[in-house]
């Protein structure tokens, strides 16, 4: 009686195991196009952000995307559908979310590329005149001598190539590149008019 009880027992036991595995299975299939569908999902939300300003203004956002992407579709080959789908869904969440990011990230460099470029060449225009009166005149303000005159004269030239080269690259839509060669050439100018004893403007420190 009792090896019935056992013999019973041990096969109720192997059947549940094979239910629970059916079931994880059938669970794991119902996954399966969900999962396909959020990676097309997650493709199509990347491929629009590229299409708009994210491709200049959230590079390194895309590129983690992209990243994420391949991990889902590894998950995805592995048959771990779920994570495949836990992923995908929040990669296309998070690209949807970017044009919008981008376009407002593009509006503060323009804002700051409107303050400087108003700014900066009237530094460079007070340093030119700062310099022409000091290069005709017999006798130097106190702390000043012809050295550091020379050393503005040149520095100022440098000042106004960057300059040119931030604008040019503002003209071709590289709005980082120009932002980060603008402050460059402000940063110059401000150490020009300090070592020919002017007074920087406040927005230049």
């Amino acid at each position: 009686m009792q090896r019935r009880s056992s013999i019973w027992n041990r096969g109720r036991r192997a059947a549940v195991a094979v239910i629970a595995i059916l079931f994880v299975s059938a669970c794991a299939a119902a996954d399966k196009a969900p999962a396909a569908a959020a990676i097309k999902a997650a493709e199509d939300a990347i491929a629009a952000a590229k299409a708009s300003d994210a491709s200049k203004f959230a590079e390194d956002q895309l590129s983690s995307m992209d990243a994420a992407v391949a991990s889902a579709k590894a998950a995805f080959e592995k048959g771990d559908y779920a994570s495949a789908l836990n992923q995908a869904r929040d990669v296309a969440a998070k690209a949807k979310e970017l044009p919008a990011a981008a376009s407002a990230k593009k509006a503060e460099l323009a804002k700051a590329w409107a303050d400087m470029s108003g700014g900066v060449p009237k530094m460079v225009t007070a340093i030119q005149s700062r310099v022409d009166i000091l290069s005709q005149s017999k006798k130097l303000p106190a702390g000043l001598d012809r050295s550091k005159v020379d050393a503005a004269k040149s520095n100022l030239t440098a000042v106004n190539q960057t300059w040119t080269e931030a604008s040019e690259a503002y003209k071709a839509g590289n709005f980082t590149d120009a932002i980060g060669k603008a402050t460059a050439a402000k940063n110059q100018a401000a150490e020009i008019m300090t070592a020919l004893n002017m007074q920087p403007p406040a927005a230049a420190k």
